[in-house]
Formats: C-alpha cells, sequence, structure tokens
C-alpha cells in the first residue's frame, strides 16, 4: 500500500487517532507546507483512508475506520495463512 509507504502520510494518520484535524492543525504539528500536506492529505483520500468534511471555510479531515478495520483483516488473513502453510522442503 503506498499511502503507508511514507513516514508524513503514517505522521498524518496518527494525528487524526483523537478525531477529526485541519491543514491548519497538521501544520503546527508537522511544520509542512500547506501545499506538502495537501499532496499527502489527497493519497490518503484516493485510498479511502480518510474522508472529509467541509465546516464554512474549513476543512476538517478523519480517519476511515471502516478502510482501516478492512485492511486490518487482511493483514491478519495474511499472517493467518503465511503461520498455517506448509513449507515445501519439510
Amino acid at each position: 500500500m503506498v499511502s503507508f509507504s511514507d513516514p508524513f502520510r503514517l505522521e498524518i494518520i496518527d494525528l487524526m487517532m483523537d478525531g477529526e484535524v485541519c491543514v491548519c492543525d497538521i501544520m503546527k504539528l508537522t511544520k509542512l507546507s500547506q501545499s506538502r500536506i495537501s499532496y499527502h492529505i489527497k493519497i490518503l483520500k484516493e485510498a479511502s483512508l480518510i474522508s472529509d468534511r467541509q465546516e464554512g471555510r474549513w476543512v476538517y479531515y478523519s480517519l476511515n475506520k471502516e478502510a482501516l478495520f478492512l485492511i486490518k483483516e487482511w493483514i491478519t488473513s495474511l499472517t493467518d495463512y503465511s503461520s498455517n502453510k506448509k513449507r515445501c522442503c519439510e
């Protein structure tokens, strides 16, 4: 998953663990420029990992918990499969 491959995107996701954030909050906490944050937000939104809502002129971003749950389930199934799979040379 390309969306998890960048440390800044992981930091943005981590900031959303406690609820909604706006770009201004992300800028304060990460010291990234608005344009760089917008780029990462775009990738996270395209991956359906976050959602947004507009309130006046502000846009608030939050985690898409359903998408994250599906990713967790997928990773769990991969680890279960790999631990139960017999090795070819045993």
